[in-house]
C-alpha cells in the first residue's frame, strides 16, 4: 500500500487547452502521465494529486478529466490549485467524485496508518510580487485551513502525516514562515507541493528540515511520472 504523489496534472479533455504551449516536454502529457502512473501504482496504492488538475471552469466540464483520472490504477486524493475553478463547495465537489477519487479540505484524510492533510496554499511573504495587503490575506487563510486540517489528524489520534499543498511552503529562497512552523509543530514527516514551472522551480527547497522531508511534485518537474513518498 505504497503512497504516491503527483501534481499539477492539468487535464483538459472538456477544454481547448493544449499544454505544450509552456514548453515541448508538455507535448502528450497525458498520455505520459497515463503510461508512467500505471507502470508505477498499483491498485491498492494511494495518490495525492495536490492541485491543477483540471482547466475546466464548472464541475460539469471537469467530469472527463475526473473520469480519466479514475480509470488510472490507485486511490487517488485531490487538493485544490489555484487554477482549479471548478472546485467549488466540498460538498457539491465530493458528490460528483467518481469512485476511487477522494478530495480534501479542512479534514485529514487516512492511508494504512498515515494521516494525509493539507490545503491550497498561497505566495509567501519575500515571494517576489507579494502583496502586503491582498496576498498576505490569502495566506493567512491558507495558513488557517493548513491548521485546521492538521488539527482533524490530531483529534483522531493519527501522529504520522504528510502535508500536500499545492503553492510550495516557502519563497523561492527557502525563507521559514508561517508554514513550515505549523508543518514542524504538528511533527509533519513529509510535505509535497507543486504550482511552479518556469526555471525557477530549480530553485525551490527539497530536502529535509526540522523534521519535515520536503518534496516538489509537479508534474513536469518529476518527468511526468508519480513519485514514490512511501
Amino acid at each position: 500500500m505504497a503512497i504516491f504523489a503527483l501534481g499539477d496534472l492539468h487535464l483538459s479533455y472538456s477544454q481547448c487547452k493544449p499544454m505544450d504551449i509552456f514548453g515541448p516536454e508538455w507535448e502528450n502529457h497525458t498520455e505520459k502521465i497515463k503510461e508512467n502512473w500505471n507502470r508505477m501504482v498499483g491498485d491498492e496504492d494511494l495518490v495525492i494529486v495536490p492541485g491543477d488538475i483540471s482547466w475546466a471552469m464548472h464541475i460539469s466540464e471537469a467530469l472527463p478529466d475526473l473520469r480519466w483520472l479514475a480509470a488510472l490504477k490507485g486511490t487517488k486524493l485531490l487538493i485544490r490549485g489555484n487554477h482549479d475553478f471548478w472546485w467549488s463547495s466540498i460538498g457539491k465537489v465530493r458528490a460528483h467524485l467518481p469512485s476511487t477519487v477522494y478530495a480534501l479540505q479542512n479534514d485529514h484524510f487516512t492511508w494504512n496508518g498515515w494521516a494525509i492533510c493539507g490545503t491550497r496554499g498561497w505566495l509567501c511573504p519575500g515571494e517576489e510580487g507579494f502583496d502586503n495587503e491582498e496576498d498576505q490575506k490569502i495566506y493567512r487563510r491558507e495558513v488557517q485551513r493548513l491548521q485546521l486540517s492538521l488539527e482533524s489528524a490530531r483529534r483522531h489520534s493519527l501522529s504520522t502525516i504528510i502535508a500536500a499543498l499545492h503553492f510550495p511552503p516557502f519563497n523561492r529562497r527557502g525563507q521559514p514562515n508561517a508554514f513550515t512552523e505549523i508543518l514542524e509543530y504538528y511533527g509533519v514527516k513529509i510535505c509535497v507541493y507543486g504550482h511552479i514551472h518556469d526555471r525557477g522551480r530549480e530553485l525551490v527547497f527539497q530536502g529535509e528540515r526540522n523534521g519535515v522531508r520536503y518534496r516538489f511534485i509537479a508534474a513536469d518537474g518529476v518527468n511526468f511520472s508519480p513519485l514514490l513518498l512511501l
